[in-house]
């Protein structure tokens, strides 16, 4: 196995053990109108994400499928990890939910896998497909317009 394979399988192992950690205990949360709609947006975002990059063309591991193919659209448009952002918008609404200073570490640590993740992936979309850079240049990684 590649280093670039172990790599990825390490960081989604942090990636779900962060996203464990910030659903954990699973006890009542105090679910605020902030937290409702950190939640909201992660769910819309995710969906249409999905809507425009099918199960199959993706992998959750940060390695390209040589089969798949280049989604530049949709939420696309606007970031180049629309699934990523999803999950911290998720974590966040997590963070107001539980009011617990813990699961802001925990969020700041699970942006800096993700973070990894993306780079990483990226390094492998470059490689795979020539556009990549291009469209790499135009569109923001998390944030539109930031970052």
């Amino acid at each position: 196995m590649s280093r670039f394979a172990i790599a990825g399988r390490a960081l989604v192992a942090a990636q779900f053990a962060l996203i464990g950690w910030l659903i954990w205990p699973l006890t009542p949360q105090a679910w605020s109108l902030a937290a409702l709609a950190l939640l909201a947006g992660s769910v819309a975002l995710g969906l249409w994400t999905l809507f425009h990059n099918r199960p199959g063309n993706f992998n959750i591991r940060p390695e390209p499928k040589t089969s798949g193919r280049l989604v530049t659209g949709g939420p696309y448009r606007y970031l180049r990890n629309p699934m990523y952002s999803a999950v911290l918008l998720f974590a966040a609404a997590e963070v107001v939910a539980y009011r617990d200073m813990w699961k802001i570490a925990c969020w700041f640590a699970l942006a800096l896998v993700l973070l990894a993740k993306a780079m990483l992936e990226e390094r492998g979309l470059r490689a795979l497909f020539p556009g990549y850079a291009a469209y790499a240049k135009r569109v923001r990684r998390f944030i539109p317009g930031v970052f």
